[in-house]
């Protein structure tokens, strides 16, 4: 078993991952702040564990990773080309270790290093860039070299985690935009370097989480729809008791914090117990991601307004706050979010109030992705398309002649 220490003897290189088997054994915090990362390279992963957090299960549901839920055994590592060992438990990391030595699969040991055959950097992209750093197992110091180096490049004039008494305090709401790290904002992903603890929902861009340092608590506070969810009393709690810990709090969102995100909820209770707060805005993904598949959302000479609705609960349901029927009456774009289980419902009642049967329809699946899907279809058969071709959240629904817009190449 390979027993050199980490740093100088280490030798960098970019793997190209993309379409090959990567197993991952263990499927909680530890395993999640490296998945996202990991798909984002397009990575072939497949991740065993007894049990995942609901990110994790989020993303075996989106078809971005396989996920067995059963101990480890030998064998899991056949075919694979690398591996990582995630688990609280210091025998079964040895055992995977031991195996992937045996099959010459360069391993990472998450909970001792020196351990594995393989380490993790402290990593980052930008402009098409990929930087990484190794600081001899000294975590915290490559993960501020590299915020360092980020900085730099982004010409922001930081220099990233700082022990000179100017680390923020209170709690940060931090848009993380909708989906691609790179679109997070310059403000955001240097709060989040500072970060002492990150609460971080299933939408939140998770490469971002393969970019803190070990020391970060990494909190997960997904809402799968109709799955496992933390409740919003929790988490607010959770923000108010970190920060009253003396701990710097970034509560990492999807999009926009105020666009459907109880941002103000939250901001609302830290408020009241006395807490500080920084609202950092996000891009929101009502605007990006039709922007990502092509589709404006406004258009001289064809609209002059656009709405946007949640489609959290259904047009008949007693705590709809929509006018459907006014929404019906628009000639401009409806962009709906959170939408894709209702659609029928919500075509029916745009229909039904007088929307034309051809008016353009297009969703948009996991926008701004490597694995962005748009379906073209019009109010009639949006439902049904949705359904037939396997469309799953998180998709944005855009409706109206702006829908319809294709230009060659994009």
């Amino acid at each position: 078993m390979p027993t050199e220490s980490v740093g100088e003897t280490n030798y960098l290189v970019g793997l190209n991952l993309s379409g090959r088997r990567v197993v991952v054994v263990g499927g909680g915090s530890v395993a999640q702040r490296r998945l996202g990362l990991l798909a984002y390279s397009g990575a072939d992963i497949h991740v065993v564990a007894r049990a995942a957090t609901p990110v994790i299960e989020s993303m075996a549901a989106k078809g971005n990773i396989t996920l067995e839920l059963r101990d480890y055994v030998e064998g899991d590592l056949d075919g694979a080309w690398y591996a990582m060992a995630c688990t609280d438990e210091a025998d079964t990391n040895a055992a995977v270790v031991s195996e992937a030595e045996r099959r010459r699969v360069f391993c990472v040991r998450a909970d001792n290093a020196r351990e594995g055959s393989a380490v993790t950097p402290a990593t980052a992209q930008h402009d098409g860039l990929s930087v990484g750093v190794l600081a001899g197992g000294d975590h915290r110091r490559s993960a501020s070299v590299r915020t360092s180096i980020l900085d730099a490049l982004a010409g922001s004039g930081t220099s990233g985690i700082s022990d000179t008494g100017n680390k923020p305090v209170g709690v940060a709401l931090v848009g993380g935009g909708p989906g691609d790290p790179d679109l997070i904002t310059v403000r955001g992903r240097r709060l989040l370097s500072q970060a002492d603890v990150v609460v971080a929902d299933h939408l939140a861009p998770q490469p971002l989480l393969a970019e803190l340092a070990p020391h970060v608590e990494v909190i997960d506070a997904a809402k799968l729809p109709y799955g496992r969810a933390m409740a919003q009393q929790v988490i607010n709690e959770i923000l108010v008791d970190r920060a009253n810990a003396g701990k710097f709090v970034v509560r990492l969102k999807g999009g926009d914090p105020y666009v459907f995100g109880r941002g103000f909820e939250e901001l609302e209770a830290c408020a009241e117990a006395g807490v500080p707060v920084t609202v950092v805005p996000g891009i929101t993904s009502a605007i990006s991601v039709p922007s990502a598949a092509g589709i404006p959302v406004t258009h001289r000479g064809v609209t002059h307004e656009f709405v946007v609705i949640s489609g959290h609960v259904a047009p008949d349901h007693p705590d709809s706050l929509t006018d459907w029927g006014a929404l019906a009456k628009l000639r401009g774009t409806l962009v709906l979010l959170m939408a894709v289980a209702r659609i029928e419902q919500f075509a029916d009642a745009l229909l039904a109030g007088g929307r034309p049967a051809d008016t353009p329809v297009a969703v948009v699946q996991e926008g701004t992705l490597r694995s962005q899907r748009v379906l073209r279809a019009d109010l009639a058969t949006v439902a049904t398309r949705v359904r037939d071709e396997g469309i799953r959240p998180p998709a944005i629904i855009v409706i109206g002649p702006v829908a319809g817009f294709t230009v060659e190449g994009v």
